[in-house]
């Protein structure tokens, strides 16, 4: 690799990371506010719990929006590129999110108030489903083969970083303002940061080169002329397969950075800055050790990387929950509960992620492939995980049993189901090595 394509990847590696970073700043700070303020000011049903479900219903909408815009922006990724897609999604989630601080209340215009916040929470669902593939893409396609899972992590801690800037600004701006001031007109300077995140993402995404891989694409003019078709036809098994392989991604995400707060709150009498803090801590550890493990797959392998890492992770919430079930236990070791298994464990799978799943399909169809596969899971693994938390939480008396079960339960579908797709990638590579040999043997 020349002075050149280095000066190119590094540029490409920091594209990707801030977009992704201000794609889930703009994703999850509408989450954190949610609960907060969007249940007060636009849906005053006189009822604060039915308000908070309502805000938060907005809220899941943008996760049911993700797979369409995975499918929409996957396809037009394949067939125009990947470049113009991220400039794109970028765009529209910056647009509204800033539209968000400008929505006038229910007390202003009424019902059109929360009508118009769900379009817009729908409309970013559409531009994150969207945003992820292409993210990973651009750096897994402009990296050397030998060091793919290394640069396809580095999108990933985009994750991490956007989370820790949403809930950080909220809790600067909070601190920094009184209640009636936050209320007011505080939260709306959230929002309206992300035009000028956006102006620097653009600036930096417009001086990219597009991926290597789709520029072979169109000058040999063998694109795909519908992918979401197309990627079907011999990859059924791969589909499913990395379906369950993101199962243990989902779902530990959501019991550890979602519904670890709800249950040391509610049920373990913690006070919600240990826990925010906790969650937090976890966020900023994950940011490298992201990398850390993508690299490690580049060395090691991506199947055993993600294998051990999916076991690891899922059993890890044996001693998680049994720290953070018992009373009485200190701010250190509670947050040494939630940073050992999501800071670091769940890094070895969501770090090797993007890679292998860009692995499981042809250039041409690759864009829509990982992002239906990674999207369209997403519903089942993240947004019903809380829910399925809950319930299972019901179910046990005192040591939350079940919830332990379930999370192990996901682990061992995820290491089953990499394992599955290393074994049929072994047996193609069989089958195109005896093809070639046969080949060569009808020549002689």
């Amino acid at each position: 690799m020349d002075s050149t394509e280095k000066k190119m990847i590094k540029r490409v590696v920091a594209s990707s990371l801030i977009g992704s970073t201000i794609e889930w700043y703009d994703f999850f700070l509408y989450g954190v506010v949610a609960g907060i303020v969007f249940g007060q000011m636009y849906f005053p049903t006189g009822n604060p719990v039915v308000s908070t479900m309502l805000a938060f219903g907005t809220f899941a909408a943008g996760f049911v929006a993700r797979p369409l815009g995975g499918i929409v922006f996957g396809h037009f990724g394949d067939k125009i590129g990947r470049k113009s897609m991220l400039i794109l999604t970028l765009t529209i989630m910056g647009i509204s999110t800033t539209l968000v601080a400008f929505l006038p209340t229910y007390g202003k215009i009424g019902i059109a108030a929360p009508i118009i916040l769900l379009v817009i929470r729908l409309v970013q669902g559409l531009a994150v489903g969207g945003e992820w593939g292409g993210a990973v893409l651009m750096t897994y396609e402009h990296a050397p083969e030998s060091r793919r899972g290394l640069y396809a992590s580095f999108p990933q801690i985009g994750l991490s970083i956007g989370l820790l800037f949403a809930s950080g600004v909220v809790g600067l701006l909070s601190f920094m303002l009184s209640p009636e001031q936050f209320l007011n007109w505080g939260w709306r300077v959230a929002f309206g940061i992300s035009a000028l995140l956006v102006f620097i993402g653009l600036w930096i995404r417009l001086n990219v080169d597009e991926s290597p891989e789709f520029k072979e694409i169109k000058d040999n003019n063998v694109e795909s002329a519908i992918p979401f078709k197309e990627m079907w036809k011999g990859n059924t098994g791969n589909i499913i397969a990395g379906m369950g392989a993101r199962y243990i991604d989902g779902v530990f995400f959501n019991i550890m950075g979602v519904f670890s707060i709800t249950y040391l709150t509610q049920n373990m009498a913690v006070s919600n800055n240990v826990a925010l803090l906790g969650v937090s801590a976890a966020a900023f550890v994950m940011c490298f050790f992201i990398p850390l493990f993508g690299y490690v797959s580049d060395k090691i392998g991506r199947y055993r990387t993600y294998f051990v890492g999916s076991l690891v992770t899922g059993f890890s919430a044996i001693p998680a929950f049994m720290l953070m079930a018992t009373p009485g236990m200190s701010n250190s070791i509670i947050w040494m509960a939630i940073i050992i298994p999501f800071g670091i464990f769940y890094a070895a799978v969501y770090g090797p992620e993007a890679a292998l799943f860009s692995e499981l399909f042809e250039p041409k169809f690759r864009y829509t492939g990982i992002s239906f596969v990674y999207q369209f899971s997403g519903i089942f693994a993240s947004g019903l995980t809380p829910m399925i938390a809950t319930y299972l939480l019901s179910l046990s008396d005192g040591f939350p049993i079940w919830i332990v079960a379930y999370v192990i339960f996901a682990g061992i579908v995820s290491a089953v189901s990499v394992r599955w797709i290393a074994a049929t990638k072994k047996k193609t590579l069989l089958k195109n090595v005896a093809k070639v040999e046969h080949k060569s043997i009808t020549q002689l």
